[in-house]
């Protein structure tokens, strides 16, 4: 891939959406409450018509859009990522009647969507998910509660043999938007034993019955909880995709998403650096400016350093999603690995330069050192990307010589 530079329209989008959320994103999110669902701060984004463009941009624009973000206010930029990482599934997969119902209110902000994949003892390793999702025959014989005809053919229609109704029965853990969100793409076990191969996408919405949700205390600001399913009922059209093949859509949502999480590392880091840059040249300290000291100096070259070369590797993952290019889960575990393990260094350098001042509640970076962990744990943990990384290089080199010995 060529060396990668912004066109002059997407810097001064970029430019746009820094100002937009300092002057009117921010102000919303600090009246929020730590743990919840700032519904007004979405209602905002929608305003925007940031929300729609979740289902109109290509993966670069996302990037794009979450870095900008995240460089004036984390709280609107994970508002955002959290609305396309729920309602993706839907827009990607989903039946006509799926999206209709739900992507609209999404994109105005007036329904919330989270992504339930994590479960207490499945998360690094997806494919071992153990929800439960029971055959439900007397429902499906019945129609279910309320059941009407689907207004278009479900996804399962062809699967005459499978069953069109299902009891969902088990725990979800660690799920962003949980328990206030509107919907969950929930995935779910159909086929006992078959690994990724035996696992469903459904839509849940939140008021299905035997359906609750606890929050959970945790480091990062936005809301997350954990989920359990007392035999909530679903049927095929619910399903996301098609039956036993959810771990596809899982993956392809990670994907997309992976690249922009290092986005929005990368947009933590240079605000890191800016504030860096900043108080160097302001304070005083040793009979002159702190940036005149040459490790503070070499230190800020080895932060912006870092922070660029993540930016720059978001950005061609980003760019061969777009583009359809083959080893797109390579390039988008690199982007995510590289730009969250940056992010976390620069912002614990900003910190060690900025001194206590950073440590006191209220400071940016005491903001950002709290928001800058989680990124290297979440939509895969660093190991689990370098586990992808190693996978997709050994899988290329096989088929390589493969191809060449027949």
């Amino acid at each position: 891939m060529t060396a990668f530079s912004l066109e002059p329209a997407q810097l001064a989008w970029c430019a746009e959406l820094r100002a937009l959320a300092a002057e009117r994103l921010r102000p919303l999110a600090e009246k929020g409450e730590p743990g919840r669902v700032n519904r007004a701060l979405l209602a905002e984004l929608g305003t925007l018509g940031l929300l729609p463009r979740l289902f109109t941009s290509g993966a670069l624009d996302l990037c794009l859009m979450r870095e900008s973000l995240a460089h004036a206010c984390t709280e609107a930029e994970t508002a955002l990522a959290l609305q396309g990482l729920g309602a993706h599934p839907v827009h990607a997969h989903g039946t006509e009647a799926q999206r209709a119902r739900w992507l609209p209110r999404v994109s105005d902000g007036s329904a919330v969507a989270a992504f339930a994949l994590s479960e207490p003892d499945a998360g690094s390793d997806a494919a071992a998910l153990t929800l439960g999702a029971e055959p439900d025959a007397d429902r499906a014989d019945a129609g279910g509660p309320g059941a009407r005809p689907s207004p278009v053919p479900t996804p399962l229609a062809a699967h005459r043999d499978g069953p069109s109704a299902w009891r969902l029965t088990g725990e979800k853990c660690w799920i962003s938007n949980a328990p206030e969100a509107d919907f969950y793409t929930v995935f779910a076990r159909t086929t006992p034993g078959a690994g990724a191969r035996g696992v469903t996408a459904f839509l849940v919405p939140a008021d299905r019955p035997g359906l609750t949700g606890t929050p959970l205390d945790m480091l990062s600001p936005h809301p997350i909880g954990a989920l359990a399913f007392d035999a909530v009922p679903v049927t095929a059209d619910d399903v996301l995709g098609e039956a036993d093949r959810g771990f596809r859509v899982a993956m392809g949502t990670l994907n997309l998403f992976r690249p922009s999480v290092g986005a929005f590392a990368v947009g933590m880091a240079q605000a890191a650096l800016d504030a860096t840059l900043a108080h160097t040249t302001a304070r005083e300290a040793f009979g002159g400016r702190l940036r005149d000291l040459q490790t503070v100096a070499h230190q800020t070259a080895e932060m912006a350093l870092r922070t660029e070369a993540a930016r720059l590797m978001v950005y061609a993952a980003a760019t061969a999603y777009d583009e359809g290019a083959p080893d797109v889960p390579r390039r988008s575990a690199m982007a995510k690995l590289l730009a969250t393990e940056t992010a976390q260094y620069v912002v614990d350098r900003a910190v060690q330069l900025h001194g206590a001042r950073a440590l006191r509640r209220g400071h940016l970076l005491e903001h950002l050192y709290r928001e800058v962990r989680a990124p290297r744990v979440y939509e895969g943990a660093s190991e689990v990307q370098r586990g992808i990384i190693a996978k997709e290089l050994y899988r290329t080199l096989d088929a390589t010589t493969e191809e060449a010995g027949s």
